[in-house]
């Protein structure tokens, strides 16, 4: 134990008796061991840790100091001014990589609201990430697609090694070590690819726009589709909500979540008359009541925008038997998460197409 810092053995036991409070308190089960193959990590709470002095290395207990990959002047620069305060220090290993992430306590800053201008729509597909009301449409990059070939490769290479079993107790050969370190590598350059791609596009909307309308989705119940789970998982609308929600908290900036219900692509947005049904297969939109020919994402879009009272205001809104959507939906100004009632199954209508500071 003395070869240790007193935290690794101190933040398993502070773990344990957080899973048990929670558990006692009814928000969790009992907790279970750690598996040997879950992620290593270690948080240090006290003793010397903290950023280097030539803001490329940081200090921990036992171990030293340890130059990073990534300089941490935006970190030095606030705790020199005063105005940020290092209260912990998490280590943690993740495919291949050691990661140290500091949490720091801030001054809270008041944020003052946008203005209600301009306002966008944002409608999420597959094919296409996502359409704005503008009609702008950003692209689906695939990057789990694009690395789909290297990673049969690479999978199969691992398949005829001597892999572990817990059955028999087979200890893993070295050849499959590295063949597996071979395919953690691919899935971590398709996870940081898709995080930083979602990135770009998040703070460009709350930079651009100070209302922003999205769709309530429920992707754990997409995934459960068999043909569409893998381009829904690689499309990130689960991580595209997050990040949207804290940006725009940080910025100031609106963010109205339409009903979960809401018919945005059964909608006409020039009338408001709704379709009883629409194949994911037309991908263009053509009223019966109107005649407005529009691209079905862009239709969906304009609708969501319309939710926020933006430029042409509310838009009436026709709700016929059949077409699964709740007659009462709520109104642009309030944030609605609606959930499915007992006994009806969630419909996707349109998914096939359309401070903490972390120092690596």
């Amino acid at each position: 134990m003395g070869e240790n810092s007193k935290e690794a053995y101190a933040s398993g036991c502070a773990n344990l008796a957080a899973a048990l409070g929670n558990r006692r308190g009814g928000r969790a089960r009992m907790p279970r061991f750690k598996s040997k193959r879950a992620r290593l990590s270690c948080r240090f709470t006290t003793g010397a840790f903290g950023l280097g002095g030539d803001r490329r290395h940081v200090r921990l207990p036992r171990v030293g100091e340890i130059r990073t990959h990534e300089s941490t002047r935006k970190l030095a620069r606030r705790v020199e001014a005063g105005t940020a305060r290092i209260v912990s220090a998490t280590l943690s290993f993740q495919r291949g990589r050691w990661h140290v992430s500091f949490s720091v306590e801030l001054p809270d800053c008041e944020v003052a609201e946008r203005g209600g201008q301009p306002v966008a729509g944002v409608d999420l597909g597959i094919t296409t990430l996502a359409t704005l009301s503008t009609g702008e449409k950003i692209a689906n990059p695939c990057h789990l697609d694009k690395a789909q070939r290297e990673l049969r490769r690479a999978q199969r290479v691992t398949a005829r090694r001597r892999g572990p079993d817990r059955r028999t107790g087979q200890v893993p050969s070295n050849r499959w070590k590295k063949a597996q370190a071979r395919v953690s590598r691919l899935h971590t350059l398709v996870g940081n690819q898709r995080r930083d791609g979602l990135h770009n596009l998040t703070t460009r909307l709350v930079g651009e726009f100070d209302t922003i309308v999205v769709e309530d989705l429920h992707v754990a119940g997409m995934v459960r589709n068999r043909r569409l789970a893998r381009h829904i998982a690689d499309a990130g609308w689960g991580e595209f909500r997050r990040q949207l929600s804290y940006k725009a908290d940080a910025a100031g900036v609106r963010v109205v979540v339409a009903d979960r219900w809401f018919a945005s692509s059964k909608t006409c947005s020039g009338c408001g008359a709704a379709k009883t049904k629409l194949a994911l297969s037309e991908r263009t939109y053509t009223c019966t009541a109107c005649g407005l020919i529009l691209d079905r994402d862009l239709n969906a879009a304009l609708n969501l925008a319309a939710l926020a009272g933006g430029g042409t205001g509310e838009l009436p809104r026709e709700q016929p038997a059949g077409t699964r959507v709740r007659p009462d939906h709520v109104s642009g100004s309030e944030i609605a998460t609606g959930r499915p009632r007992r006994g009806q199954r969630h419909v996707c209508e349109d998914v096939a197409h359309g401070t903490d500071v972390h120092v690596s």
